[in-house]
């Protein structure tokens, strides 16, 4: 694990602002992809009528509204830095937290189902964070924490896409401290919290050329230009060249997937 960024950067702030007009189609583009996957998850953990969730980094509620409307939480707390996502979310079971997850002030009591995405990779403080948030457990709750690994083709070093995705994890990295070299160690952590039936798994979803995830990083390389090409790693031309490959019947990539690890607090 590392330290922050030199420039102390966030995720919302330096990137990926949220009032920039493309930035919900952004985040529902990769929703579509996997929010299947949390969702089926979460129904198998128990996720359903009576449970206290908490939902961190909500964006725009889409797994929020799943546990509303399909598992029936009793009551669901929406936790975000920017909450301008989830202004549609509204009822007496639903409890919409404007906050960062670091404020040691923050207190939102306990619950039956924390579940993070995408979110602890950007924080370089993600091992203390893991813990806070195993406290925050009711006796029997679980926690479920989901993050990117990337699965690169070591045989390519120098394609346009290969180029411009290192490029973008560099980017993020230097910039806003996104780290994703320790979330394969998650269940280890969860275990070091005291959690059982600690387990994990990888879900690579398919790249497909017209597809939800291909806008996603589409829009993702787009919206990152001038860093990526600070990097060093790419120019424009190399940019261009990645991004009509997304578009691109030639596509064949196995895309960045995602871990997800859960464990029960007993």
């Amino acid at each position: 694990m590392t330290g922050p960024p030199a420039s102390g950067g966030h995720y919302g702030q330096d990137l990926f602002e949220p009032e920039h007009p493309e930035e919900a189609g952004r985040i529902d583009a990769a929703a579509l992809v996997y929010d299947p996957v949390t969702t089926g998850r979460l129904r198998a953990l128990g996720a359903g009528p009576g449970s206290r969730c908490l939902e961190v980094g909500a964006g725009t509620g889409t797994v929020v509204r799943w546990l509303l409307e399909e598992a029936g939480a009793v009551e669901v707390v929406a936790l975000d830095r920017d909450t301008g996502g989830l202004d549609g979310l509204a009822g007496p079971r639903v409890r919409v937290v404007t906050a960062d997850l670091r404020d040691e002030s923050l207190h939102l009591g306990t619950f039956d189902l924390i579940h993070a995405r995408f979110v602890l990779m950007h924080l370089p403080e993600r091992r203390q964070l893991v813990s806070r948030l195993a406290r925050w457990l009711n006796p029997g709750g679980w926690l479920v924490l989901g993050d990117a690994v990337e699965v690169p083709n070591v045989l390519d070093t120098s394609s346009a896409y290969r180029r411009t995705m290192d490029a973008m994890w560099q980017a993020l990295r230097s910039t806003i401290g996104t780290d994703t070299s320790g979330v394969p160690a998650y269940p280890h952590f969860l275990r070091e919290e005291g959690l059982q039936n600690v387990a994990a798994d990888l879900f690579c979803p398919p790249l497909v050329a017209g597809g939800p995830l291909a806008r996603f990083w589409s829009e993702t390389w787009n919206r990152m230009r001038p860093a990526l090409e600070e990097t060093g790693r790419v120019d424009s031309a190399v940019i261009d060249e990645a991004l009509t490959y997304l578009a691109s019947p030639r596509l064949a990539e196995i895309g960045p997937g995602m871990v997800m690890a859960w464990g029960q607090r007993l």
